[in-house]
């Protein structure tokens, strides 16, 4: 038995791979975690490993919203690309709180490792999807990379791409986070920096530690009912990095009339896996 067993839950068979759901126990957040993973062909069939992209649900998702709905499966096999597709919060844990409220709790983990009672026994995103996922990952499956933009940049080394269907570019001046992150984390607006990609990307910049090799694909659809002053905040993201000089490194595309769901995301799916795949060094089978 490994260190990091896992139960299976569900397995298909998927553009000739397989699309596979596990849960676990997580000593992180103490508490069951389940996760899908895509593996192409060569990695079921000969246990090749293969590179692997993070796709992290925002608000509102689960481990089955990408892996269902995107349309993913077709250009990852060409590519034999594995995708892991996480939970984005613990579930089942013996407090109201974590159920009462859609913009906090289940589903919605932010991606952070949380401070206040009652959530800091708990809600470790941050560490469960940067530490403890990739270890059982690489000792269970033929798999050897990460997604999320705040993730990307604190942890530059461990990966070689990232792009984002529309993010919430600055959560700590979203109604989002100026409602979950004092609840998480507290009032001290230092500690929600951490988590925000304006802040953080501020400060890698000014700090010459901002990877001049890695290129960020955004996708923002101009019919997204959060795309207003309080809600994703993508046009101080556009203005942010113009004002650090880093047009040549962001690809920010608006398109016209997609809203926020997954018709848009699976429109352009191809383009991600894509761009993931061109700074993995994959190249197509047709």
């Amino acid at each position: 038995m490994t260190q990091h067993s896992l139960t299976l839950v569900s397995k298909n068979k998927h553009f000739g791979g397989t699309l596979t759901k596990y849960s676990h126990l997580s000593p992180t957040t103490q508490c069951v975690m389940v996760f899908n993973v895509f593996l192409p062909e060569e990695a079921v069939e000969n246990k090749t490993k293969v590179p692997v992209l993070y796709c992290l649900g925002g608000l509102t998702a689960t481990e089955d919203n990408f892996a269902q709905k995107s349309g993913f499966g077709p250009r990852a096999a060409q590519y034999g690309l594995a995708l892991v597709f996480p939970d984005n919060s613990p579930r089942n844990v013996r407090f109201e709180a974590a159920g009462a409220n859609p913009d906090i709790g289940y589903s919605a983990g932010f991606y952070l490792n949380a401070t206040k009672d009652p959530w800091d026994k708990n809600w470790k995103m941050y560490d469960y999807v940067t530490k403890e996922l990739p270890a059982v990952l690489a000792e269970n499956l033929p798999i050897g990379g990460h997604g999320a933009l705040t993730i990307f940049l604190k942890n530059q080394s461990n990966f070689k791409s990232v792009s984002a269907f529309a993010p919430i570019c600055h959560p700590s001046k979203s109604s989002w986070g100026l409602f979950a992150f004092p609840q998480y984390l507290g009032e001290d607006r230092s500690t929600w920096e951490e988590y925000d990609t304006i802040e953080l990307l501020k400060r890698y910049k000014h700090n010459d530690e901002f990877r001049s090799d890695v290129k960020v694909l955004i996708d923002q659809g101009t019919g997204d009912e959060f795309l207003n002053p309080d809600r994703l905040h993508t046009s101080v993201l556009i203005e942010t990095v113009k004002t650090l000089g880093l047009e040549n490194q962001f690809v920010i595309r608006h398109h016209e009339g997609y809203n926020h769901g997954y018709y848009f995301i699976s429109t352009f799916v191809n383009d991600h896996i894509d761009h993931h795949a061109a700074a993995l060094g994959l190249t197509l089978r047709l």
